[in-house]
C-alpha cells in the first residue's frame, strides 16, 4: 500500500543560500490563471473567520478574504460592496490612467478626513496616511498590481447559487468560490458551466478535493484555481464520522501533478496548525494557503468577544466553528464539523505578519528569492516519530 503523508510527517532540508535580506524575497504569486496576489494567504469562507473586515484587511495586506455564503444574497452583496469600495478608492487614489496623483494632494485629502480636530493626528493616523502614499506608490509602478487583485466570495451549487453569483458580481466581486466538501461531483461541474455561461468574465475555484480524478474533472470543466484538502480542518469530523479523507501532503502532490499540466493555480485549504505548514505546503506545490483556525478569534473575524470573569481576571474569547457544524447548519443532520470557543488574539495583522515572515525565513532556509524559485529548490525529508517530537519545542510538551 502506498505510504500517505501529512505536515507533521516531513521537514524541509536546509541548502546553501545566498539571500541577502528575508525583506527582498518576494511572495507574490497567483490565486486563480488571471488574478495576481503579493502575500500568498486566503482567509477561509467560514461564518466565524470571513466577513468584509477581514476580507479588507485580507486585501490590505496582499492576501484574499473569501466572504462566506451562510448569509443571504442582500448581506453578502452588501459586504462584498464595502470591500470593493475600499478598494476601488484605493487604486483611484494612485491609478496611473487617472490623474496622476501626487503625494500632497493625498496628504490634504488624509488631512480633510481627520477627525482630531482639536488634537495632533494619532498614531494611527500616520499609519493610514503612510499606507495611502505606499498603495499610491504602488500603482504608479504597476498597474497591474490594481487591476489583477481578486475580490472573492463563496457561493454553493444549489438553490438561488446563480441569483448569488449574479449579484455579488454586481457589487465588484470578480473571483467566485463555490463552496463545497466534495468538490469532484456532477453538481460542481455542472455549476462551474453554468456560472461561466451566464456571467462574462468571471474566474471560478472549485473544490474541495484530493485525488488526481478529482484534479482532472475540475480542470476540464474549466476551474480556474482548484481547493485541495478534505476532512482535515482544525474542527472537521469528516474523517471521523465518515471515514473519508486523505492526508494533505500527498493530496497536494497528487493534484498538483494534473494542475500544473493545465496551468491551474492550486489552493491548499486545511491542516495547517502553525506557520511551518503554510511553508511546506507552498513547498509541495500550492500557489497559495487558506487558512481558517489561526486567523479566527480576531478582531477582523465575525462575532462578539465574550467576556468570562471580573476584572483584573477578565478573559475574552470568540466562537470559531466548522461550516458543516451543529452550531452552524442549527440541526443535527449530515454534521460533520464542531465549534469552540477560543481565546481573543486581538488584530489580525500581527498574525499575518508572523505567517509573512515565517515563509520568507523559509525561503531563506534554502536560498531562494521568489516562491517559484522556492518551490523548485525545495527538497524534503521524512521524519519519525521521535522526529516530530523533536520538532516541538521540548520545554513546552
Amino acid at each position: 500500500m502506498r505510504k500517505y503523508l501529512t505536515y507533521d510527517d516531513v521537514n524541509i532540508i536546509p541548502k546553501y543560500s545566498e539571500v541577502k535580506s528575508r525583506e527582498d524575497i518576494d511572495l507574490s504569486t497567483r490565486f486563480t490563471k488571471n488574478t495576481t496576489m503579493s502575500m500568498p494567504i486566503v482567509s477561509s469562507p467560514m461564518d466565524t473567520v470571513t466577513e468584509y473586515k477581514m476580507a479588507s484587511e485580507m486585501l490590505d495586506r496582499g492576501g484574499v478574504g473569501v466572504i462566506h455564503r451562510f448569509q443571504s444574497i442582500e448581506k453578502q452583496s452588501e459586504q462584498m460592496k464595502r470591500v470593493w469600495k475600499q478598494w476601488d478608492s484605493w487604486y483611484n487614489i494612485g491609478n496611473p490612467n487617472k490623474d496622476r496623483t501626487d503625494h500632497n494632494r493625498i496628504f490634504d485629502e488624509w488631512y480633510k478626513g481627520i477627525r482630531h480636530w482639536n488634537s495632533p493626528p494619532t498614531k494611527t493616523d500616520y499609519e493610514d496616511l503612510h499606507e495611502l502614499l505606499w498603495f499610491a506608490d504602488e500603482a504608479e509602478k504597476d498597474e497591474k498590481y490594481w487591476s489583477k487583485r481578486p475580490l472573492c466570495a463563496a457561493v454553493g451549487v444549489k438553490g438561488d447559487y446563480l441569483e448569488r453569483a449574479e449579484e455579488l458580481v454586481l457589487n465588484g466581486c470578480n473571483v467566485l468560490l463555490i463552496d463545497v466538501a466534495h468538490g469532484h461531483h456532477k453538481n460542481v461541474g455542472e455549476a462551474i458551466e453554468k456560472i461561466k455561461s451566464r456571467i462574462s468574465n468571471i474566474e471560478v475555484v472549485a473544490g474541495n478535493i484530493a485525488t488526481r480524478d478529482g484534479a482532472t474533472f475540475l480542470c476540464e470543466k474549466g476551474a480556474d484555481a482548484i481547493r485541495v484538502g478534505i476532512g482535515n480542518g482544525s474542527l472537521c469530523e469528516t474523517r471521523i464520522r465518515t471515514g473519508v479523507g486523505l492526508p494533505q501532503v500527498t493530496a497536494l502532490i497528487d493534484v498538483c501533478s494534473v494542475a500544473d499540466n493545465w496551468d491551474i493555480p492550486v489552493i491548499a485549504d486545511g491542516g495547517i496548525r502553525n506557520v511551518g505548514d503554510v511553508a511546506k505546503g507552498i513547498g509541495f506545490g500550492a500557489d497559495s494557503i487558506m487558512v481558517g483556525s489561526l486567523l479566527s478569534g480576531t478582531k477582523e473575524s465575525p462575532g462578539q468577544i465574550e467576556k468570562q470573569g471580573e476584572w483584573p481576571n477578565e478573559k475574552l474569547f470568540k466562537k470559531y466553528r466548522g461550516s458543516a457544524s451543529r452550531d452552524s447548519k442549527g440541526n443535527d443532520k449530515n454534521v460533520e464539523g464542531n465549534h469552540k470557543v477560543i481565546p481573543y488574539k486581538g488584530k489580525v495583522n500581527r498574525i499575518l505578519s508572523d505567517i509573512e515572515d515565517g515563509i520568507k525565513s523559509s525561503c531563506s532556509y534554502v536560498g531562494a528569492s521568489n516562491l517559484e524559485e522556492y518551490r523548485s529548490l525545495v527538497e524534503f525529508v521524512e521524519v519519525t516519530n521521535a522526529g516530530q517530537v523533536e520538532a516541538k519545542p521540548h520545554l513546552l510538551n
